[in-house]
């Protein structure tokens, strides 16, 4: 069987756990599940902590495993990602008193609390800057009021949290992240079944961008019609009872339907639907 590691808990567990659901795999329904075997998908499922997953798939225990790539690059560990998911995404920065710094150049000679120690370090030490790096779990705010440090690096999502304690980010972000599929580093790339794994989060993924767009539209405009609604090879084309009418059937991006939909209908289509794309295959 496929051995999977999947988030345990955090922004990470629901969210992937939805995707998997989505992908025809089962899913545990008690939090106090460890293991769950999908005999039918031949997949072994293992519920762990997110930080810990990377550790288990770099060392050979797991095929692969779903978490932060933030995580994987904290870790350390020998594993790589090999599909992002495009959910749980955060953006690393720097925050510090007003007149502290403005620059990573600034940041030299002081001491940064964070989180996450592997990232800030790497981070650091890949711009040749020379500066302590302390480890807190969680409120790393409060660091810099304590006097623990001059310096924070966190997730930072709207600043809100970081200005009510009188702080401000400076320099570029140290790194964005999001969830990804991990695998050891140098493991087999073609491995079938890891590749059937992928190819069903690939659906999904498509499956949440795309809806499926009909309508009927008169045989003269169909060439316009066909520019606005191109699919992802061409659409699909029928001719209707009543003579100078096709139908037509095509993939749009979900995000432009309502878009589309208005041009079509000013085009003199009519009848335009669209529909949820459940899974597919490209």
């Amino acid at each position: 069987m496929l051995r999977i590691a999947i988030p345990n808990k955090g922004s990470l567990s629901g969210p992937a756990s939805a995707m998997l659901h989505e992908a025809g795999y089962q899913q545990r329904k008690e939090s106090k599940e460890l293991v769950l075997v999908d005999p039918a998908n031949e997949v072994e499922f293992f519920y762990l902590r997110p930080k810990d997953i990377a550790i288990y798939v770099s060392a050979g225990r797991l095929d692969i495993g779903i978490t932060g790539e933030d995580l994987l690059v904290d870790s350390g560990a020998g594993a790589e990602p090999i599909l992002p998911l495009g959910f749980a995404r955060s953006t690393f920065r720097f925050a510090a008193k007003p007149g502290t710094a403005t620059s990573v150049e600034d940041l030299a000679g002081k001491t940064i609390a964070t989180s996450y120690e592997g990232i800030v370090a790497k981070f650091l030490a890949e711009r040749g800057i020379d500066a302590s790096v302390v480890h807190l779990d969680g409120a790393v705010e409060t660091a810099i009021e304590l006097g623990v440090a001059q310096v924070i690096a966190d997730v930072v999502e709207t600043g809100t949290s970081l200005r009510n304690a009188g702080l401000e980010v400076f320099g570029e972000p140290i790194m964005t992240s999001e969830a990804v599929v991990i695998r050891r580093t140098g493991a087999e790339a073609d491995d079938p079944k890891v590749q059937q794994f992928l190819r069903r989060l690939q659906g999904v993924l498509v499956a949440r961008s795309y809806v499926m767009m009909d309508y009927d539209c008169r045989v003269e405009h169909l060439e316009k019609a066909v520019a606005l609604t191109p699919g992802l090879e061409s659409p699909t084309i029928s001719p209707l009872h009543h003579e100078g009418w096709v139908a037509v059937r095509s993939m749009v991006a979900a995000k432009e339907a309502q878009r589309i939909m208005d041009d079509l209908y000013e085009l003199g289509a009519r009848a335009i639907l669209t529909t949820a794309i459940h899974a597919c295959r490209l």
